[in-house]
């Protein structure tokens, strides 16, 4: 995938359409079927709520700064699997106040937060043993070094 036509996915497609182009990418690669099964639903769990808050114009970093764009370097930079619990965890509390929390937005730009489906982002979380009510517990690093090995594959993608 040239690196322009990326820039122009993520900033205008929808998430089948994103997750279509990389899965392509990956069968033209030939990666491991092991990755394949990994990149995938991974893509689809970030992409499902990284969309809806590109469609709100409410994109922030994992710093918590805005950002304009959805760009391929802020998927890979909310790839990263703290990152992911840390977003999922934002994005409930948030679906709970009704306004976008934990970020440096403006105030009257939080409110324009509508509430995001979680269901993919968790699923994916919960089958890798993310406990999901209480954000303080850790989750086994092997889970953290199997995603930094996916993030890897997506930066190849990319």
């Amino acid at each position: 995938m040239i690196k322009q036509e990326s820039y122009e996915l993520f900033e205008r497609a929808d998430l089948d359409t994103i997750v279509n182009v990389l899965d392509k990418e990956l069968q033209t690669r030939n990666e491991s079927p092991f990755w394949k099964d990994k990149v995938i639903p991974f893509s689809r769990a970030i992409l499902s709520v990284l969309i809806p808050l590109r469609e709100m114009d409410l994109l922030f970093t994992p710093e918590g700064k805005y950002t304009k764009k959805l760009t391929p370097e802020l998927f890979l930079e909310w790839s990263d699997f703290l990152s992911l619990k840390t977003l999922a965890f934002t994005l409930a509390k948030s679906n709970e106040a009704g306004v976008l929390l934990r970020t440096s937005l403006q105030e009257e730009q939080c409110r324009e937060y509508r509430v995001i489906d979680l269901k993919f982002l968790g699923e994916y979380l919960s089958l890798y043993t993310v406990n999901l009510e209480r954000e303080d517990l850790d989750f086994p690093i092997a889970n953290y070094n199997l995603h930094q090995g996916v993030s890897n594959v997506i930066k190849s993608l990319l």
